[in-house]
């Protein structure tokens, strides 16, 4: 005997449809207070020594590169956000899909370049005689170090939803079928 639910199975990808949307957008308005966070204590490191002079944000390109990098990702979260409950927008999964992947690697090498600083900022690098700066200038380190977390934060949204993206855009086609033994018999 058939039910009425046997005659309509439910299909996943449907049922979870609200629940993806909701976090997909959830997770873009995360990035955008979290990368705000970043570029703010960025941009208001600064720190000065008496002896080794001024330290500011802006001596260190690798974290010029971090503030772009986020307020690049941010603005593209702010926009896709919005962008995720127009229409005719979530139909164009790729775009989607290519847009979190470029920015979730673009965050991967803002945070490379920033780990770069924070490793030599704390033991600096004897053969070519620099010497740790983070005892001289400790405050700017602790900001640094934040910074890079709530960076590190983002980055884990976009990482989510490069894979969220990547779900929805692939999800569109039916998987590959494997030839049936009469059409292989008939190739050999």
């Amino acid at each position: 005997m058939r039910t009425n639910l046997d005659a309509n199975p439910p299909n996943s990808s449907i049922s979870h449809t609200p629940m993806l949307k909701f976090l997909d957008c959830s997770l873009r308005v995360c990035v955008i207070p979290l990368s705000a966070a970043a570029i703010w204590l960025t941009v208001t490191n600064q720190q000065d020594n008496s002896t080794y002079g001024k330290l500011e944000f802006s001596n260190l390109i690798g974290l010029k590169y971090l503030v772009c990098i986020s307020a690049i990702c941010a603005g593209y979260a702010f926009i896709a956000a919005i962008s995720s409950w127009i229409r005719c927008l979530v139909k164009k999964a790729w775009l989607f899909f290519v847009t979190d992947q470029i920015c979730a690697y673009l965050m991967v090498t803002s945070m490379a370049a920033v780990l770069e600083i924070l490793y030599l900022a704390y033991n600096g690098d004897r053969e070519i005689t620099w010497s740790e700066e983070c005892s001289s200038y400790g405050k700017f380190c602790n900001k640094m170090k934040l910074a890079f977390v709530f960076h590190a934060l983002a980055l884990c949204c976009f990482i989510v939803l490069a894979v969220i993206s990547a779900y929805r855009a692939f999800s569109m086609f039916e998987p590959p079928t494997l030839p049936s033994k009469e059409v292989e018999e008939e190739r050999a």
